[in-house]
């Protein structure tokens, strides 16, 4: 079954050298069943945390956040690591931290399989339908050990290891990192064969041409949704709260601090009109 997302308010602090550090400042994000969506933003936004979150490997510190019916706030430590095995695939930076590097590439897929059959899931595909499904159906391949792949092959074994028990959501962190063009647009290709099979794909990454590809883009600034991106176009988005983060051109222009007078146009667009301070009128008249 194709598994939604919903995230609201959700808050996640961490204590750094003393202090208590915002990571996630109330994020609101609803991810419908079978969208592919690209968390952008730069390093130290919050991205990689949001999707820590979804994967049940954090716990929020404030707000609600949900995969499908499981409430990832309430849900005790097995239900997550049951959600993991069942429900929701998960893909860690760096490829070498998904796999086993003893096994090959079957084997790990077949040892993937091992802990969902254990928490009842059945009807999984054969470890060779999984790796074909990412490109690694090659008889050579599936034999190969993950110290003997190109760091391409790597990823996409990460890729079918999280996909084996045939899950309803694919979390992948900076997929394409560290690799070349081609390889890159075979990962992309990859994740989009997955979604047309009919689960929903959230990617973390920094690559404007990865995220470009997915089917909705999702900025991250200072731990919350800044913009929204669709066919190429960007939006800023209203937050429950009333604010809204600016695009970094707006801020060249408007920078942080800057009044501003907000007027509704009777066409229904609105204007928002820098403030000029008593002080300022005084000092052009002189």
């Amino acid at each position: 079954m194709t598994s939604a997302v919903m995230c609201r308010g959700l808050v996640y602090i961490y204590r750094l050298e003393g202090y208590d550090v915002v990571a996630l400042g109330g994020v609101d994000l609803d991810i419908a069943p079978g969208e592919s969506v690209a968390l952008l933003g730069p390093s130290g936004s919050g991205k990689s945390t949001l999707l820590s979150l979804l994967a049940g490997l954090l716990r929020p510190a404030a707000g609600r956040a949900a995969i499908d019916d499981i409430d990832l706030a309430k849900a005790s430590e097995a239900e997550l690591a049951r959600m993991r095995a069942t429900t929701v695939g998960v893909v860690l930076q760096g490829a070498e931290r998904n796999l086993l590097p003893y096994l090959t590439a079957e084997q790990n897929v077949r040892f993937a399989q091992r802990g969902a059959a254990a928490h009842g899931v059945q009807g999984m595909p054969s470890p060779r339908d999984v790796l074909s499904l990412v490109g690694l159906g090659v008889r050579g391949k599936l034999r190969q050990r993950p110290d003997q792949m190109s760091p391409g092959d790597r990823q996409r074994l990460a890729l079918a290891v999280a996909l084996a028990h045939k899950p309803g959501l694919l979390l992948v962190d900076e997929p394409t990192s560290q690799l070349d063009t081609i390889a890159r647009d075979e990962i992309i290709a990859a994740l989009e064969g997955v979604r047309k099979l009919g689960t929903t794909v959230v990617v973390v990454t920094h690559d404007p041409e990865v995220g470009a590809r997915m089917g909705r883009q999702v900025t991250i600034r200072d731990g919350r949704v800044g913009a929204e991106g669709q066919l190429g176009e960007e939006f800023a988005l209203v937050g429950r709260d009333g604010s809204v983060h600016l695009p970094p051109e707006i801020l060249a222009v408007l920078p942080p601090g800057t009044r501003l007078r907000v007027h509704a146009m009777p066409d229904g667009t609105v204007s928002l009109v820098p403030a000029v301070s008593t002080l300022e009128v005084a000092d052009a008249a002189r």
